[in-house]
């Protein structure tokens, strides 16, 4: 890269871009206690989920929270309950830097969820009092931010495929705005 830069065919051009890129995907474990003793797990779902994410080195770190709602039958079966439990999380998504030296401190951190929180498995634990109930979901995160690519110029180009041009004769756009165009509406012609 360093020849490229001193070899006047090349140019540094300063853009936004992806910088950094990564994927995650998360199982949690939680153990919910219901007031009642539960006899069977009728239902389990994953609702109100929010995040937000900061940058963190070359990671992405996504902090957020969801509910859990069991729906659970207890005294043998005979009545039923909802129980719903907020739960927190943090989760840091590594990522693949394409570019390690930003330039200037301005970034974007995009993340967003390839698989909202689900319930993988809600069971009665081995005491017959909790309920552990399995979670999945799946994040992807990119950095977005100022970075400088490299391009080739051809010096050439310029002079083989403009050279015939004459700029003095081109259409002017108020020339353009003149021409009728209704000429080929004409149906009898």
């Amino acid at each position: 890269m360093s020849r490229e830069r001193n070899n006047p065919y090349y140019r540094e051009i300063v853009t936004k871009a992806v910088c950094g890129k990564g994927r995650k995907h998360c199982k949690d474990h939680h153990v919910i206690k219901p007031p009642q003793k539960p006899t069977s797990i009728l239902g389990c779902w994953i609702i109100n989920h929010v995040y937000d994410a900061d940058r963190k080195g070359d990671s992405v770190e996504v902090i957020g929270s969801y509910d859990i709602n069991v729906w659970y039958s207890y005294d043998d079966n005979t009545k039923t309950d909802v129980l719903s439990d907020s739960v927190t999380y943090s989760e840091v998504i590594p990522l693949a830097m394409k570019q390690k030296d930003l330039i200037g401190d301005e970034i974007e951190v995009i993340a967003r969820t390839v698989k909202q929180p689900s319930t993988l498995e809600a069971l009665i634990d081995e005491n017959g009092k909790e309920v552990t109930v399995d979670v999945e979901k799946e994040f992807a995160a990119e950095i977005v931010g100022e970075t400088k690519v490299c391009i080739q110029v051809h010096p050439d180009a310029e002079d083989d495929d403009y050279k015939d041009i004459n700029w003095d004769e081109q259409i002017s756009d108020e020339e353009l705005k003149e021409i009728d165009t209704e000429f080929l509406d004409d149906k009898n012609g």
